[in-house]
């Protein structure tokens, strides 16, 4: 889309575009005329990680970069649950604007990371191909992990009640894992 190219020259930051109220109605509300049957929430999985105490940013041309990565049960200590309120007031201000300028003539669909998929990129410290340092740590100290995985997901709870209560109708959860494994590991943290 041609305005939303050049939002993005403006502002080249997508942690700037997607952490601005009014830059992230005005992109929602872009693609809201495009797509009249539904609209996502411009946002990102990994928001609320700098919320949990874990530094990351969005590298153009190499995606997600964590700055500390979690791999002991000490780092896991340090991570704080997310309370989205304090952290990202901008999600809720513009899931309110956006409802109120659609008025029901569009779903408002959230989505959070799964808790698997957010450890991943934490242990991983960004993006991975073959996830060998959280296999490694699955295997080695998986209660380290569960512990991670338990942070996560109650934090993505919140995330999940405060997109609905700001006017997201639908929130999705769902990462890299297939079905089966996705209910092992993520599925059974959030219920």
């Amino acid at each position: 889309m041609k305005s939303y190219q050049i939002l993005s020259e403006k502002y080249p930051s997508f942690r700037e575009r997607s952490e601005n109220v009014d830059l992230v109605v005005e992109i929602l509300y872009i693609h809201g005329k495009c797509f009249i049957h539904g609209v996502i929430l411009f946002s990102d999985i990994l928001t609320p990680l700098s919320g949990m105490n874990i530094p990351f940013d969005m590298l153009k041309g190499e995606g997600p970069v964590i700055f500390d990565d979690v791999p002991t049960a000490t780092d896991v200590e340090k991570v704080r649950e997310f309370n989205p309120e304090e952290f990202v007031p901008y999600v809720g201000k513009a899931l309110n604007i956006l409802w109120k300028e659609v008025h029901n003539e569009a779903a408002i669909l959230g989505f959070v990371g799964a808790p698997f998929t957010l450890a991943s990129y934490v242990v991983e410290g960004g993006s991975s191909k073959n996830f060998t340092k959280i296999k490694r740590l699955a295997f080695s100290q998986p209660k380290v992990l569960h512990a991670l995985l338990q942070k996560f997901a109650t934090s993505m709870v919140k995330c999940i009640r405060y997109q609905a209560d700001n006017g997201a109708q639908a929130v999705q959860t769902r990462g890299q894992l297939s079905s089966a494994q996705w209910t092992l590991k993520s599925l059974v943290f959030l219920t």
